[in-house]
């Protein structure tokens, strides 16, 4: 078969070669994006008259019979027309004849395939962002039911301090924004046209880039023709804010998967997000946390990735280039069904209160308020310190808790502990009392939750 680009060349690479340039296997996922495109190109080009108007009117009604196609899934592509550019463009040709040939007039593959690239991921991270917010309010309403849900807080994976269960559900709440917040910076980085700018150098042709832009509704348009075909940061910053969202639900089905143990035994999650054993009967195993956990991995080697294809790069474009699509590609797909799941699993799982009750009452989270308490009472917190320390070996000597030390125990390690010591040292008081801004006290709480809603609205 002919090349669309080979009158220059005398003879044609092997077919194994061909296989090893080409990019239709996957880039084909950009079929809709090329079409839409060109139609803005060639409407440009018509307003501009550089092509006759029956000629405009020729090709985008091609144009749209292969959208239909597209759209129906029946297009066939082929790896001799190596992209989806020469195949749509050849496809074009066949439909309505040589003139489908003046379509590419005044535009390269670089630009095309750069306006492709914008317009992906301009319409997928407002897809994403559509989801994380659907996540969002599924961890709120969570929430809100389990305000007065102790449980306890870990650090070092160690029982630390007794927290409103809501609390920590609502810290991944404000992860999310955050990630929400850097997709929607990205946008306007994103949200800029390369069209028009040709192989590197712009055209000799007199086009309005700023006018397809228009047709494509890009907000902006760049302004150095070599910048706008090497340009791969949009594509980058797309990878990091994915990466950083990624690593927040692998956090999160880290405890996910910890919280559905049988040692921890603290939620139960939905059978539509579990899976079974093939030999042991009883297993019921948190397979979709443990995949995204698994997945993080890739969309990070995708950033990767594609930080060492560029790092060397002259300008402009070099086929290198080739490699930036796979990854961002995987990425999109990852993350949306990352999220899709994540937001499944939270709004059907059980979450077992009276094993949170029951946990927070029998450790030693409550100790730092016996510290706090002989603060509040004159002594140096440092030697408050000491006297709850040696109360907790005590308990641990004896098989006891805090909370079921004889009084005369407890002042005999300090005088200035009395009655009202055995209040204080109550989960729900503890948790109660740490009203301090973003504090776990269940008005705090619901405070967080509160702004939360009115940004979700």
């Amino acid at each position: 078969m002919t090349k669309l680009w080979g009158g220059r060349f005398q003879k044609s690479a092997e077919q194994w070669v061909d296989e090893f340039g080409a990019s239709i296997g996957f880039d084909q996922t950009l079929v809709l994006e090329d079409l839409d495109g060109s139609i803005a190109h060639v409407k440009m080009l018509g307003d501009c008259k550089i092509l006759p108007s029956e000629d405009v009117l020729q090709i985008i009604d091609g144009l749209e019979q292969l959208k239909i196609r597209a759209a129906e899934n029946s297009l066939v592509f082929s790896v001799a027309n190596e992209d989806i550019h020469l195949n749509l463009e050849k496809m074009l040709i066949d439909l309505i004849g040589p003139v489908g040939g003046k379509l590419h007039t005044g535009r390269s593959r670089n630009d095309q395939v750069a306006t492709d690239m914008h317009l992906f991921l301009k319409n997928r991270v407002g897809e994403i962002i559509e989801l994380i917010e659907i996540f969002q309010k599924t961890l709120v309403e969570q929430a809100e039911k389990h305000v007065e849900t102790l449980a306890p807080g870990y650090t070092h994976l160690q029982r630390a301090q007794p927290i409103s269960f809501a609390h920590h559900l609502m810290a991944y709440f404000w992860m999310l924004e955050r990630d929400k917040d850097r997709f929607h910076d990205s946008i306007k980085r994103i949200d800029i046209s390369p069209l028009g700018a040709g192989a590197l150098a712009g055209t000799t042709f007199p086009i309005d880039r700023k006018l397809a832009a228009d047709y494509l509704g890009f907000s902006n348009v760049y302004a150095n023709s070599m910048d706008a075909v090497s340009d791969r940061d949009f594509i980058v910053e797309f990878l990091s804010n994915s990466s950083m969202l990624m690593g927040h639900l692998s956090r999160f089905a880290e405890e996910i998967i910890l919280w559905s143990s049988s040692e921890f035994n603290f939620i139960e999650l939905d059978d539509s997000f579990s899976t079974g054993s093939s030999i042991m009967p009883q297993k019921k195993n948190p397979d979709m946390a443990e995949l995204i956990r698994g997945k993080t991995g890739r969309v990070y080697g995708n950033l990767m990735g594609l930080l060492t294809v560029i790092k060397g790069l002259p300008l402009a474009y070099n086929k290198d280039m080739q490699e930036d699509k796979e990854g961002m590609f995987d990425t999109v797909h990852t993350i949306v069904g990352s999220l899709k799941i994540f937001e499944g699993m939270v709004r059907t799982m059980t979450i077992h209160t009276d094993r949170l009750h029951d946990t927070v009452h029998k450790d030693f989270s409550n100790a730092t308020e016996l510290a706090d308490y002989l603060a509040s009472k004159g002594l140096p917190f440092r030697e408050a310190h000491e006297v709850t320390g040696k109360l907790v070996f005590l308990c641990i000597q004896r098989g006891y808790f805090l909370l079921d030390l004889p009084l005369e125990d407890l002042q005999e390690a300090s005088n200035l502990i009395e009655s009202d010591i055995y209040d204080v040292l109550s989960p729900l008081a503890a948790v109660k009392r740490r009203n301090s801004l973003g504090g776990t006290g269940f008005e705090q709480v619901k405070i967080q939750i509160n702004e939360a809603k009115m940004r979700l609205a």
